[in-house]
């Protein structure tokens, strides 16, 4: 089996990972809520995380490392927590419906929201055209760093110099790029949340995610209930990480987190973008040579990490599923971002969507690229 799905979940995983996960699994309780040795060391688990995490992002402390079940989670954290009470948001024509979705369902609370789309791989237009979207009474803007469809490197620097001039909140998804680009809360100036999951470059397990909360005030919690702090009041408590953190932490998941985090700090993000850059490069120029297929390609400057393509007379399901007959793991279809196929002009069908870890090789590649030669002549 070639495992080319790694922007949906990294399969394989750093082997500390899975022993850390097993270690808390065995030895840590509930943290947070007692005196005991096995709740200690489950808090001293998290705080370690929380540490890491913290420095890694440059977040202003390790309580403002907030633990989500994955980014989508983090991203209604994000997004409910900004515009509770209404208002306006814009985001990039390349958004995720983990973004689409919560404004969708928060139009009776006077939730508005431009999309501002435009073409593939041009920073210069999505610039221009987040900068076109805005209105007086937007609360918001919400940036996909990386399009998890295409790979489009948006230009984030710039959108975050504009939301700091005009005084509003910059959310960041970073879903692909945490592990892949450099990702610094204290380099954002008006990021008000970063969001992202565990499970994908930071080689976590699945069922982790983390939120950054780049301020300490106007927070806004999405759901209330224990948190071992404050008990004896009613109200969730208005301090972070608290206010967003009820109930039972995934500690095995965290441990495990905490290992992907330490790993990819000793690889170095530079090295282990220039490994997938390599790979990019080399399935792209495989995948171009090919007669009937379509590359979506703009080289490294706002490209990363992953690559979509489509075959012309087949659709994008039917490839997927003729490669993984030949042991090639794919995705296909829409990658829950209409928004991007609608941008890119690649609706109704999608695209074939392949996506790098740091433990794929170019030698998957070369045999990628015979098994898509070999669909193509097959009947």
């Amino acid at each position: 089996m070639i495992y080319f799905d790694n922007a949906a979940t990294t399969l394989q995983k750093p082997p500390q990972v899975a022993r850390a996960m097993e270690a808390a699994l065995i030895s840590c309780a509930n943290p947070g809520r007692s005196g005991h040795r096995p709740a200690m060391k489950a808090a001293d688990a998290v705080y370690r995380c929380r540490e890491e995490a913290a420095e890694f992002f440059g977040a202003p402390g390790p309580e403002s490392i907030v633990f989500t079940q994955n980014a989508t989670h983090a991203l209604n954290i994000a997004v409910k927590s900004v515009l509770h009470d209404g208002g306006h948001a814009v985001i990039s024509g390349y958004e995720h419906n983990s973004v689409v979705r919560p404004l969708e369902a928060m139009e009776a609370q006077g939730v508005t929201y431009t999309a501002a789309q435009s073409p593939l791989f041009s920073q210069h237009a999505a610039y221009g055209a987040i900068c076109e979207a805005l209105r007086e009474d937007t609360r918001c803007v919400v940036v996909n760093h990386i399009s998890n469809v295409f790979g489009f490197v948006l230009p984030l620097e710039a959108i975050d110099r504009l939301c700091l001039r005009k005084g509003i909140p910059l959310i960041v998804d970073a879903s692909q790029s945490a592990g892949i680009l450099p990702v610094r809360a204290d380099e954002l100036k008006s990021a008000r949340f970063i969001c992202m999951p565990g499970h994908k470059s930071l080689y976590g397990p699945q069922g982790t995610g983390i939120l950054i909360s780049c301020a300490d005030s106007g927070l806004h919690s999405l759901m209330q209930g224990g948190t071992g702090s404050n008990s004896i009041e009613t109200e969730q408590p208005d301090f972070l990480p608290d206010i967003f953190e009820s109930g039972t932490l995934n500690v095995p998941g965290i441990a495990g987190l905490h290992e992907g985090l330490r790993f990819v700090r000793r690889q170095g993000l530079a090295a282990m973008a220039q490994h997938k850059r390599r790979l990019v490069e080399a399935a792209a120029d495989g995948l171009s040579s090919l007669d009937g297929v379509t590359v979506y390609h703009a080289g490294a400057d706002c490209h990363q990490g992953l690559l979509a393509f489509t075959v012309r007379g087949m659709s994008s399901a039917e490839a997927c599923q003729r490669l993984a007959e030949r042991g090639i793991c794919l995705r296909d279809g829409l990658h829950c971002s209409p928004l991007a196929h609608r941008s890119a002009g690649t609706l109704p069908d999608g695209a074939c969507r392949v996506s790098f870890s740091c433990f794929n090789t170019l030698s998957e590649v070369k045999n990628f690229l015979s098994a898509v030669k070999k669909m193509l002549t097959s009947p």
